[in-house]
């Protein structure tokens, strides 16, 4: 039986637009102190994992990783600098060093980080530097923030994996860092691409980003773009 304190948190965040309708109250640990308006995400719970990756425009991250099977929420967000409690103002004016970034919760029992990190490079242009896409500046570097050593290794095998490839056409530049503290943005920004369609298609296609996609991949759908091993040679 969850906590009162679990609860709270789970209001809180459902208030805010932090929690996607699919996440249950077991985001939260039995007994942990309600979260204030400025804090940063809790661990997740046991069972369960988190992976954060920073790509650019975090509206335009969520759809592909809330699709995936053995996905339970995506929380957009602000990951990487050392600001406590920015916002999207200072960190869309670089102010703070973080990077508009998505944290996913799942279940590593149904999809693997392995399989996470495939999605992930399937949504940038890892050879861009400070920017993805129509946006620019360090906030919207690409970006894997891991959380463990094992991870690390992952994320270095995937991008090495992916650079010999040579399908981005340039050295990939995508930085791997240790994950600070995730702090989730306001609440319009969460679940944009469902709550405000019209205008989340618009910015996509006048940003690039599918025209890129599919000029790599030949599709901006993941699930239809073809695996790694399957482009070699």
């Amino acid at each position: 039986r969850q906590s009162k304190d679990a609860a709270d948190n789970f209001g809180l965040l459902r208030r805010r637009g932090v929690l996607t309708s699919g996440l249950s109250l077991a985001l939260f640990s039995s007994g942990k102190a309600a979260l204030a308006e400025s804090d940063a995400m809790p661990p997740p719970p046991e069972g369960l994992a988190v992976a954060t990756f920073a790509g650019g425009c975090f509206w335009c991250m969520e759809p592909p990783f809330d699709k995936t099977l053995g996905v339970i929420a995506t929380v957009s967000g602000y990951c990487g600098g050392k600001e406590q409690s920015p916002t999207y103002r200072t960190v869309s004016a670089g102010q703070t060093g973080h990077a508009e970034a998505l944290q996913v919760l799942y279940d590593p029992a149904k999809v693997s980080y392995g399989q996470l990190l495939d999605i992930f490079w399937h949504q940038i242009n890892p050879t861009q530097r400070n920017r993805q896409f129509c946006d620019s500046g360090h906030q919207y570097r690409s970006a894997i923030f891991y959380e463990t050593d094992e991870e690390k290794r992952a994320a270095e095998e995937s991008l090495t994996t992916y650079s010999k490839l040579g399908v981005f056409k340039g050295p990939i530049v995508t930085e791997i860092s240790r994950a600070g503290p995730f702090w989730p943005a306001e609440e319009y920004h969460q679940d944009y691409y469902l709550k405000n369609s019209a205008l989340y298609k618009y910015y996509r296609y006048r940003c690039g980003r599918d025209a890129y996609l599919d000029k790599i991949w030949g599709t901006s759908n993941y699930q239809e773009a073809p695996a790694p091993w399957a482009i070699q040679g």
